[in-house]
């Protein structure tokens, strides 16, 4: 078992202790969003994964209404 950092732009998403590492292009998913693996760097005692996630989409209001609520 190995200790798995997931890093996305130098900000530590989530460390995980895992048997397999992900592999890059894999899909992952973090907190409740979707990514890809970026790289993998083995060091001495730990794996750090850069990953990409999806951005979040803020909900758009639905347009002007052209009718006046009262």
């Amino acid at each position: 078992m190995t200790v798995v950092h997931f890093l996305e732009e130098n900000t530590v998403l989530l460390c995980q202790l895992l048997n397999q590492v992900p592999a890059e292009n894999d899909a992952v998913k973090i907190k409740g969003r979707k990514g890809t693996v970026l790289s993998v760097k083995n060091l001495d005692d730990l794996v750090q994964v850069n990953v990409i996630l999806e951005k979040k989409l803020k909900n758009q209001p639905a347009g002007n209404d052209k009718k006046k609520k009262r």
